[in-house]
């Protein structure tokens, strides 16, 4: 099955956070926690009006609940269904390395991962063999559509204060 992108575990990284790997600076990436194909697809559908970069996290612990291919599934769903956008994906796997592996193993497209040391490198050369970037969620701030009673209306607002867009009071003289 084809990736969305081929992403390495340093430009992912520098991607995710917004740093420059090139000439050019990477812009600033929105996250969105997602539960379903129908979040994918608003957070996907709101990225394309701002045209903005998005981060799309599953719950915490996912890995245990729905499943790697559950998660590689609605990302690609979502993807199909909304063409062209720049957006990351990221399964949270806690602290289960075994589940991590099996990740991996389905061709996620990266995975957050809370092992020891020891464990972590282990999984991160697995990773990097596999194309599969490991990341950290940055949970602060990011937009819960699991939580929300409108996430098209939330998702909307999410991005439009991710790019400054506040109404001006004086704008009208």
């Amino acid at each position: 099955m084809p990736r969305h992108k081929t992403w390495s575990n340093s430009c992912a990284e520098q991607l995710l956070w917004g740093m420059p790997f090139s000439a050019s600076p990477v812009p600033q990436r929105e996250t969105f926690i997602v539960h379903a194909r129908a979040h994918v697809v608003v957070a996907l559908e709101a990225s394309r009006r701002h045209n903005v970069p998005v981060v799309l996290v599953s719950a915490p612990g996912a890995v245990r609940t729905g499943g790697a291919g559950w998660w590689r599934e609605i990302i690609a769903q979502g993807r199909a269904a909304v063409p062209g956008t720049d957006s990351l994906s990221i399964l949270d796997c806690a602290d289960e390395s075994g589940m991590a592996l099996a990740a991996i193993r389905e061709g996620v497209e990266a995975i957050a991962l809370k092992a020891p040391a020891p464990t972590l490198e282990r999984v991160k050369d697995i990773a990097e063999q596999s194309e599969v970037a490991i990341l950290d969620i940055a949970w602060a701030g990011a937009l819960d559509l699991g939580a929300s009673n409108d996430p098209q209306a939330d998702s909307e607002n999410h991005l439009a204060k991710g790019i400054g867009a506040v109404a001006n009071p004086r704008a009208l003289g």
